[in-house]
């Protein structure tokens, strides 16, 4: 697959010596969503900004769809459309005439015909001779999105795109970016809302303290860093680990009925059976079992805390 976006060795360091970005690499390819994860003040808007010429980086290069986003900016920028997280919109003018406006400037001839259809896409079509001010927050968003995507972009940035919507709202915006994903269009989003990224994503991005921590395919990352639990329910409440199972390191769940064993997968010598045989025979009676695979969440908030640690 071809790369569409690459970043190389991006750095961004202000007037007052904060360094917001430093020495980031990150190629994304044709067609893929790819979600960036990051705690506030990590730098994933900084990095955006940079990409969409908002500001422009203090070291390396980024190109998109091979236009250097510094020595070719109208180009580069043509094939972008960013939703910011802030509702930026003007808010006396009409949802079409804002559309019409946006891909003018982006120097598109005119086609009513797309941008109906996108209004429609986006359930905007009964709004479009209304005013912005009269329209709630959710269709507020979805204006948004129309504007980044009146100009045909081959590249689209979510910042924070389902911030503050209802749950209706957030799952018909999630059919929307699946829907531009099969139509070609590359998706970046950024997000607090875990559960948005492992929902959409293909690969994942972490960034942290303007550094990339990683990025991997989702299903690969969930696999190679999550950790499995073995949960078990023991019939009677002990106030410690019997002393031949401290090797395994196992821990009182909410309670002492409850014992936890973590564990890796991959790992050959984690039969969990052979655990369970060994918890029996120190004459722990055990009533019920489950396993539980970390999510993404849990993936993040480990990797996070252990670099800024």
């Amino acid at each position: 697959m071809k790369n569409i976006l690459r970043i190389n060795n991006v750095s961004k360091l202000f007037p007052n010596n904060v360094r917001a970005l430093n020495k980031i690499s990150l190629e994304i390819e044709e067609g893929e969503i790819f979600a960036l994860l990051g705690p506030n003040g990590a730098g994933k808007t900084t990095l955006i900004s940079s990409v969409c010429g908002i500001t422009r980086q203090s070291e390396g290069n980024i190109k998109v769809k091979d236009f250097d986003t510094v020595t070719e900016y109208k180009k580069a920028r043509s094939e972008i459309g960013l939703v910011p997280q802030e509702l930026t919109l003007e808010t006396f003018e009409t949802v079409w005439n804002t559309l019409v406006f946006s891909r003018g400037l982006h120097g598109k001839p005119s086609n009513p015909e797309y941008l109906h259809s996108l209004l429609d896409d986006l359930s905007l079509g009964d709004k479009k001779d209304e005013r912005i001010l009269s329209l709630s927050g959710g269709m507020k968003r979805r204006v948004l999105i129309a504007k980044a995507l009146s100009h045909e972009p081959s590249v689209l940035f979510l910042d924070e795109p389902t911030a503050g919507v209802d749950v209706s709202l957030r799952k018909t915006l999630w059919n929307m970016i699946r829907s531009l994903k099969k139509s070609g269009v590359t998706v970046i989003l950024t997000t607090h809302y875990i559960k948005e990224a492992e929902e959409l994503a293909d690969r994942v991005g972490i960034i942290n303290q303007g550094e990339i921590l990683l990025t991997e395919d989702k299903k690969v990352l969930m696999k190679r860093l999550g950790k499995r639990k073995l949960i078990l329910s023991i019939e009677s409440k002990k106030n410690s680990i019997p002393e031949e199972l401290k090797e395994l390191n196992l821990e009182f769940g909410k309670t002492n009925s409850t014992i936890i064993y973590s564990y890796d997968s991959k790992d050959r010598n984690s039969d969990i059976f052979e655990i369970m045989s060994r918890i029996s025979n120190s004459g722990l009676k055990i009533l019920d079992f489950e396993t539980h695979q970390s999510s993404l969440e849990e993936i993040f908030v480990d990797l996070v805390s252990g670099r800024s640690q």
